[in-house]
């Protein structure tokens, strides 16, 4: 396809109304994520069992026993191998997507992770444990990449703020979910099984589900503009703009604003090293090493800090599970001004409030006020997450779109198998306000990194990229 039909393309997307066609495909997409989340967020409720299984032993976790010297013992292998997974997903197989189309790799990276988990509930070794959860980690890492990429190609501009929003509000659906099954199954055997063992399966059984559901969504017409398959791009957007009119009563649609057209060629990764994207991809991977110690800081060691702040163990569950709750409705109120305030803005804000919020928290104790805190911190958090999952995905073009935000998004991944070490060994020297310093600094800097970048709401994706 010529550049100026590419650049027609893009330009037909963005000029839809808002209308239940383009919604669903949000929806369908964000299914998808949901069990990615499910995944990421189960560890912390399936860790009691699995070391009540004995699988944590040195004599269990074989080769991964001699991380002990880095400070990874015990369960720390299973988390560290999570992430591990994670990193070599987004860095190493991020380019996938753009290699062989956003369906094919939503799809094949969702079996990818339903196959592996569902082979990993059945370990019986911390090592065989560990390497599955390895293996797993890598296609949940390429979907999420693939996701981000995805809606932010096949969503009009006007519409890519709510739509990211959306998208988180339904994915953190699933934390309370996640929280509430661990402790109704806590201590059974359901079907003979460990509860935890079955915990895992739920999702990955579950994805199937969303595996069905895929061929309601279609390939995204800019990536095939990009490759060349000019009739197939033409026919997708003509059936999007058919759907669209004939739900909304129209004989036509207004005409498409002329775009600048994107560079031809598919793009490497080399480019995201060269101006005019080098100074976004520093920012955003370092924005990606600071967002994630409050992020995945907080949210896994909302136990542990409840109770150094003199919360007794039982009750520290209860609390995080209240806070738990609140995971889902950050997204749902960012649904309100997503696309009427800058995306800078949003994350700036997010991250403020996490900053301010862990300081108090770590000076409190009344249990009220502990948890008023922590739902503050949540919800803070996840306006912050949409709004950069969404800013980072904006500011590539289309060629190296989904290689770029699994390179600076790797950075987060990396840091949180560290992040959590960190958080221990403060929590352990200096208390909870040593966590909130380590939480509140990085915070900062986060803040720093995105005030640096460009502005993006509103605009084509074709014209953020130049």
């Amino acid at each position: 396809m010529s550049v100026p039909q590419s650049a027609e393309i893009a330009a037909r997307l963005d000029r839809l109304p808002p209308s239940r066609t383009v919604w669903t495909m949000v929806i369908l997409i964000s299914l998808g994520g949901v069990f990615e989340f499910y995944d990421l967020f189960f560890t912390g409720y399936v860790a009691p069992g699995m070391v009540q299984s004995g699988l944590f032993k040195p004599e269990s976790l074989g080769a991964f026993a001699s991380l002990e010297p880095l400070a990874v013992a015990g369960f720390g292998t299973f988390v560290f191998a999570t992430f591990a997974g994670l990193w070599l997903g987004t860095l190493i197989f991020g380019y996938v997507a753009d290699r062989f189309g956003r369906r094919q790799i939503f799809t094949w990276s969702l079996i990818w992770y339903m196959v592996c988990t569902a082979i990993m509930a059945f370990q019986t070794s911390g090592f065989a444990l560990n390497i599955w959860r390895i293996i797993a980690g890598i296609g949940i890492g390429v979907e999420l990449v693939t996701i981000d990429t995805y809606i932010s190609e096949l969503i009009p501009s006007a519409e890519r703020g709510r739509a990211y929003a959306t998208n988180q509000f339904i994915t953190f659906l699933v934390v309370p979910v996640i929280a509430f099954l661990a402790f109704v199954m806590k201590g059974t055997r359901p079907f003979g099984l460990e509860y935890w063992r079955v915990l895992i399966l739920i999702g990955s059984v579950g994805a199937i589900v969303v595996w069905i559901l895929r061929r309601h969504i279609p390939e995204s017409p800019r990536w095939l503009a990009r490759h060349g398959r000019a009739a197939q791009a033409d026919r997708i957007v003509a059936e999007i703009e058919r759907k669209v009119m004939a739900e909304k009563g129209l004989a036509s649609l207004p005409q498409p604003q002329a775009l600048q057209a994107e560079k031809e060629g598919e793009g490497s990764l080399g480019e995201i090293f060269h101006p005019p994207y080098l100074k976004r991809t520093v920012l955003l991977s370092i924005f990606n090493m600071a967002q994630v110690i409050g992020f995945y800081g907080f949210a896994a060691w909302v136990p542990t800090l409840l109770i150094s702040r003199g919360i007794h163990v039982t009750h520290s569950l209860e609390y995080a599970f209240i806070i738990a709750i609140a995971n889902p409705f950050g997204p749902l109120l960012g649904t309100l001004f997503a696309d009427r305030i800058e995306r800078k803005t949003q994350i700036v804000g997010g991250l403020l409030i996490m900053a301010i919020v862990i300081v108090l928290f770590s000076r409190s104790s009344a249990p009220w006020l502990l948890i008023l805190l922590g739902v503050l911190f949540t919800l803070a958090a996840n306006v912050m997450s949409y709004a950069y999952h969404n800013y980072q995905a904006e500011l590539y073009p289309t060629r190296v779109r989904a290689r770029a935000v699994g390179f600076v998004y790797s950075w987060s991944r990396l840091a949180a198998a560290f992040a959590g070490l960190a958080v221990g060994m403060l929590l352990h020297g200096y208390g909870v306000p040593g966590v909130a310093a380590f939480v509140g600094v990085s915070m900062l800097v986060g803040i720093v990194m995105i005030l640096l970048g460009p502005s993006t709401r509103g605009r084509a994706l074709e014209h953020i990229s130049h």
